[in-house]
């Protein structure tokens, strides 16, 4: 288990504490446990958005699929 030292605004982090101790309550290691939860939430969105950023990369890639090899649509059926 690692250890994070982070300065973060006042108001920020008064509303944090006030947040997970009203959900998580007063216990030992429960505001530890928000800030996991949020960092987990945090990078599960990010990951998200690289992934969406790469397949709208790849549907502006063109792709060749070979040459068309009849005229009309009768052309495939007609035997």
């Amino acid at each position: 288990m690692g250890t994070i030292t982070l300065s973060i605004d006042d108001r920020t982090e008064q509303a944090f504490r006030r947040l997970a101790e009203k959900i998580l309550g007063k216990r030992k290691g429960s505001l530890g446990e928000a800030a996991t939860e949020a960092m987990n939430l945090w990078i599960r969105e990010k990951t998200q958005e690289a992934i969406a950023c790469d397949a709208l990369d790849l549907t502006e890639t063109a792709y060749h699929l070979g040459e068309r090899r009849y005229a009309s649509r009768k052309d495939l059926y007609d035997r």
